[in-house]
């Protein structure tokens, strides 16, 4: 999913951490390890990547949300644009 959203320039760059995650899921506390892929992804293509995603993704509810960049470096801010719009 990472290198396909990255090939599609739909995502500048793609980050996989490996995790450990509890949640409730279907009224039951689990745990599993997980990977966390962090997608740095332009604001203007946020909706097309999330669709990637979601078709892209083996479960039934992806953890999939947008922290929005208050300041960045302006040379690295310009290379995500220019990296995740096709």
């Amino acid at each position: 999913m990472a290198r396909a959203l990255v090939e599609q320039r739909l995502a500048a760059c793609a980050q996989i951490s490996a995790i450990d995650s509890y949640y409730v899921w279907e009224g039951t506390v689990r745990s599993n390890a997980e990977f966390r892929v962090l997608f740095k992804v332009a604001a203007s293509a946020y909706d097309e990547a999330e669709r990637a995603i979601r078709a892209l993704h083996s479960y039934d509810l992806p953890a999939i949300h947008a922290i929005p960049v208050e300041k960045a470096h302006a040379p690295y801010a310009d290379w995500v644009v220019a990296n995740s719009t096709r």
